[in-house]
């Protein structure tokens, strides 16, 4: 339902992020996806000064004399956001919570996608297929994923990262530019994200809160699992169940970023209640220079 306080969230990501996008930020989207993906052209006779390393050997041997590839580079990308929307999205220690951040998010990717006319396009999960927006381009198309994410209610709370992954697949076969927002507690989507990071040029952006690695040194707590609804009490005052806490956090995190690197998926972590563009401009920046 689209309130008027929806409205509000609305035109101040807009504000917030446009600036970010126009200051820092559509410079660094354009040199670093713009020219990388090339597109299959044809195959015709090898000339004079043409560069080997693009003979086609297969369409060589049959013909009997040289043949090479020619590619054109793709002028328009498509950027896709997947955006998970299970329950523990909703959770938030400080003025934020993982939602109102994967709306900020989705707008500054989208803006600087639009910025430099690329189509960008959404796809919202839980343990289903929530909402597939179409890629299109242009400001009010940018403001609809955007209001989407901020007042969809989905019909899910838990999470399927494969499930949505597999979607991405079967509905997007030209290679496109992928940003998957999420928490990733979840499991068993390891190979999914591998395929999909073999096709496409994928980015994940894994979202934490600061409460989830660093609890209260005091008090007891009602703990609720936003997937799941199961509430326990912690004692955060009990050093030993502070630090397990605190331990098996670390491991979780530790074993997400693990199957980003095991996938050869780069990944942008961002944290609730910290600035988030200085991140996503230090990888832009790290990832032109090792190309």
């Amino acid at each position: 339902m689209l309130t008027k306080d929806i409205i509000r969230q609305v035109q101040r990501i807009e504000i917030k992020t446009r600036k970010i996008v126009d200051e820092n930020l559509a410079g660094q989207y354009h040199s670093t996806f713009k020219g990388q993906g090339m597109e299959f052209d044809e195959v015709r006779a090898y000339q004079a000064g043409d560069d080997i390393r693009a003979i086609d050997w297969n369409v060589t041997a049959r013909a009997g004399e040289p043949y090479i590839k020619k590619f054109v580079e793709e002028r328009e990308l498509t950027v896709m956001i997947l955006v998970d929307m299970s329950g523990s999205q909703e959770f938030g220690s400080g003025d934020k919570t993982k939602r109102n951040v994967a709306a900020e998010l989705t707008a500054l990717f989208a803006f600087s996608a639009i910025r430099n006319q690329d189509k960008v396009g959404c796809l919202i999960f839980t343990d289903e297929v929530e909402l597939y927006i179409k890629p299109k381009k242009g400001k009010k198309h940018v403001l609809r994923l955007i209001r989407e994410i901020l007042a969809f209610e989905p019909h899910g709370i838990k999470t399927d990262i494969a499930g949505a992954l597999r979607y991405f697949s079967q509905v997007e076969k030209r290679k496109a530019v992928v940003f998957l927002i999420s928490d990733f507690m979840d499991k068993d989507y390891l190979k999914p994200l591998q395929l999909v990071g073999s096709k496409h040029d994928l980015i994940a952006v894994p979202i934490t809160d600061p409460r989830e690695l660093d609890p209260p040194e005091s008090g007891l707590y009602v703990l609720e699992d936003g997937e799941s609804g199961r509430e326990v009490y912690v004692d955060f005052g009990n050093k030993r169940v502070r630090n397990a806490y605190m331990l098996r956090a670390r491991t979780m995190t530790e074993a997400v970023v693990r199957d980003f690197r095991r996938s050869q998926v780069d990944f942008i972590p961002i944290e609730c209640g910290s600035p988030y563009d200085k991140s996503i401009i230090t990888f832009f920046k790290m990832r032109e220079l090792r190309r």
